[in-house]
């Protein structure tokens, strides 16, 4: 995966508290980068952010999470996580993530979403202006499924 198939980053520091005995980050802290990096990717999307979705009685739930470690990270490490949106289904949107120290992967990320009536927890389609939005600004077309 390569730094130019993303068009967002997020930086952060890794600090103390998420590092390990042997000064590596935790693993259990990937999805917290990750989820913090899809956050402000959306925030720039200008879409309706998770407050508002919760007020119209609609949501996305996280489906499925995933993390490949490449490379270990480290305290004080900046790390730069880039989002990009890789397919969006009828109800479903799939987010490809990965971190980098500078130009070195280290870690490549997935993490799927569905947007659902939030009560009934159902599946209900993706707005129309939802995917011309994210095909907007994404470098590469999503797939469609």
């Amino acid at each position: 995966m390569m730094r130019d198939d993303f068009i967002f980053f997020h930086s952060l520091r890794v600090r103390w508290s998420e590092v390990d005995m042997q000064g590596i980050v935790f693993n259990g802290h990937y999805l917290t980068y990750f989820d913090v990096a899809f956050s402000e990717y959306w925030r720039g999307t200008g879409l309706p952010d998770v407050l508002q979705q919760a007020s119209e009685g609609r949501e996305m739930f996280a489906r499925k999470a995933t993390i490949e470690y490449h490379a270990p990270v480290h305290f004080d490490d900046v790390l730069d996580i880039g989002v990009r949106c890789a397919a969006i289904g009828r109800s479903s949107i799939r987010f490809v993530l990965a971190i980098y120290r500078g130009a070195e992967l280290l870690n490549v990320g997935e993490m799927v979403y569905v947007y659902a009536e939030t009560a009934a927890r159902k599946s209900v389609p993706l707005p129309d202006s939802w995917r011309a939005t994210i095909a907007g600004i994404e470098k590469n077309a999503p797939e469609t499924a």
